[in-house]
């Protein structure tokens, strides 16, 4: 692929897009921002806070720790962390500076202030309002579809920023060619439209690496030191750990374990940021560390480790965009996929190699459903990279599953595109069930 092909700077682009830092699970993150930018907005402390959150919102928020509060879970927490002491200007990173005594504040405010939950249901998976209301003013702050898309703000009943929000997911065409937005973009992001596999592995092979090592370097340094904590702290159910005592130290163990352990810590409160892809830490770490892992074992290059990196995060971005932000179907699958793509990579396969590990691994995951952000997610990202892994092994014995074994398509891109239909639209009413049954609500 030529620097001068629209695919090129459209894959760097996307790469610079999906590959940014986060501070914690990023749904209770982005509350935290809307929260900071909200009370920003009021111009003081509030003394009562409304939020007012879709269903995969209240499945995403409501298990995991929210970092640097002292191990607080929750909505209110997310949401008086962001108050207390966010910074709003640093977005995913809002919470990333908080001085002790801030923490101490948290907890007051989570003591003597009136935080409301409401489940809403505005026809978008991604929906955070929140308002803040100080001695008859008020401020609010509405965050739609991606973590950071601030599509309203508004002060004491007037609008000072509004952006014309998408069209709701429960009004859109059945189509998987878009995960955002009916032209196949994000808010004011890259076309995922132009991603397919086959540019996919023409830029990887082709790319300049000064294009994208920073990009890449970075991932490498903040997703390997989250799992190195993960596996040397006490984190969730640690997941990494079990693994290495109970099924041996070889490379594939490895390769899921440190996968695990960066899911755990970041799940459970670890004050590290993380890199993320589709929006989510979970599937960042999943889309690297694993390759990581293989490329110290196989002794790979930066280079080649570069290329391979590139890999394993598109591949999952572009499973990712035909499903969505949000899902009931668990985002390590296609992560895992892609981390399987960038495995076979590094171990010398070529471009059917690739596709046909993709396939095998989704084909192999297909039914994990995401059932919220919380310490489990690291067993299935275990699971997820396990089945990259055995698709490659697959390939490598002449094996694979074909057309009409389930949901495996005719090739590589329709399964794909089947794979976000299954996830954005077949997976609807299950993803209400799960909202229902982890809220304890007869109805959504």
């Amino acid at each position: 692929m030529k620097k001068d092909d629209i695919q090129y700077q459209t894959y760097v682009n996307i790469l610079k897009e999906e590959l940014i830092p986060a501070f914690g699970c990023t749904e209770p993150i982005a509350l935290a921002y809307a929260a900071a930018k909200a009370r920003q907005i009021l111009g003081a402390l509030p003394d009562r806070v409304l939020l007012q959150v879709s269903g995969s919102i209240i499945k995403n928020v409501k298990s995991v720790i929210v970092p640097n509060t002292g191990h607080l879970k929750g909505m209110p927490a997310a949401a008086a962390a962001g108050i207390i002491a966010g910074d709003p200007d640093r977005e995913l990173e809002v919470i990333s500076q908080v001085p002790e005594e801030k923490i101490k504040e948290i907890r007051a405010f989570l003591e003597n202030v009136r935080i409301d939950v409401e489940h809403i249901d505005n026809g978008h998976v991604f929906d955070i309002i929140v308002t803040e209301y100080k001695d008859g003013r008020s401020a609010r702050v509405r965050i739609l579809d991606t973590h950071t898309n601030i599509v309203l703000i508004e002060k004491d009943g007037s609008i000072l920023y509004e952006a014309a929000a998408e069209t709701p997911d429960t009004e859109r065409e059945n189509t998987a060619d878009a995960s955002h937005a009916p032209d196949g973009k994000d808010d004011c992001s890259t076309d995922r439209a132009l991603l397919n596999m086959e540019d996919i592995w023409d830029f990887i092979t082709t790319v300049d690496i000064a294009d994208i090592s920073d990009i890449l370097d970075r991932q490498i340094r903040y997703n390997s030191a989250i799992a190195e904590e993960g596996l040397r702290g006490d984190y969730g159910a640690n997941i990494g750990t079990v693994l290495l005592c109970s099924c041996g130290n070889d490379i594939a163990t490895r390769a899921k374990a440190w996968a695990a352990a960066g899911s755990d810590a970041r799940m459970n409160g670890c004050e590290l940021p993380v890199i993320i892809n589709s929006g989510s830490g979970n599937q960042g770490i999943t889309c690297s560390v694993p390759l990581i892992e293989y490329a110290r074992e196989l002794k790979a290059d930066h280079e080649t480790l570069c290329r391979a990196l590139a890999l394993s995060n598109l591949v999952a971005i572009h499973e990712k965009t035909g499903i969505g932000t949000l899902s009931a179907y668990c985002g390590a699958v296609s992560a895992g996929a892609g981390a399987g793509a960038g495995i076979a990579y590094l171990c010398g396969g070529d471009y059917q190699a690739v596709i046909h590990t993709v396939v095998n691994a989704l084909a192999i995951t297909s039914g994990i459903v995401c059932d919220g952000a919380k310490a489990s997610c690291a067993a299935k990202i275990a699971f997820s990279v396990d089945a990259g892994i055995l698709g490659y092994h697959m390939y490598q014995n002449g094996q694979e599953f074909k057309s009409g074994d389930g949901i495996v398509m005719k090739d590589i891109e329709s399964t794909i595109r089947g794979i976000g239909l299954l996830g954005k639209d077949g997976m609807k009413e299950t993803n209400n069930e799960i909202i229902r049954l982890m809220v304890g609500e007869e109805t959504c």
